[in-house]
């Protein structure tokens, strides 16, 4: 039997602005309208039919990442073998593609008065509340890599990244960041 590669999240400097997120599960999910009311049955979280919105509930959420595209996510600890075992079940006659992207990324919160203008340093869309609301997502950069981007509160986003760019990630919003989180 092969063992599987032993991988850990990577370590995010915290503060009051920035701070890394616990392990999670998450899903690629492609699907039409029927493996989408299949996986609801049995994920509980809504598909949004609304384009670049998310909605959460009980320690899932369900971003909307194109057409026929979500990212599941699961913080509450169910591993990810059972989750795919468990929508493959409900959706095993509706033609779909789930895949397991757990180890891929990681993700962190920043959060705070100035979270917006931080990252607005390095990414291209506006994040303004009126056009950003809480709750939008959507696939974006940051600087030169690619991220998953959600506002969760007004005042705060949580941010997807592929592990590889941790250090760069956070190494740019940190530079940003001094402007306002000057280091003690």
């Amino acid at each position: 039997m092969v063992d599987q590669a032993q991988r850990r999240v990577p370590t995010v400097p915290s503060g009051e602005w920035l701070k890394g997120l616990p392990p999670a599960t998450r899903l690629a999910f492609h699907g039409g309208a029927a493996a989408r009311a299949a996986a609801h049955s049995v994920w509980g979280v809504a598909f949004s039919d609304e384009a670049c919105r998310a909605n959460a509930h009980t320690g899932r959420a369900t971003l909307w990442m194109g057409p026929d595209e979500y990212l599941l996510l699961d913080f509450a600890g169910a591993s990810a073998s059972t989750l795919v075992d468990t929508l493959e079940g409900a959706m095993a006659d509706v033609p779909h593609s789930l895949v397991d992207i757990s180890h891929r990324q990681f993700a962190f919160e920043i959060g705070g008065p100035h979270a917006a203008t931080i990252l607005s340093g390095a990414c291209p869309l506006d994040l303004d509340i009126a056009q950003f609301p809480v709750g939008m997502c959507t696939r974006t950069v940051l600087a030169k890599a690619d991220i998953t981007l959600w506002r969760v509160r007004a005042d705060a986003f949580h941010l997807e990244v592929w592990r590889s760019f941790a250090g760069y990630v956070t190494g740019v919003l940190t530079e940003i960041a001094v402007e306002f989180y000057p280091p003690r």
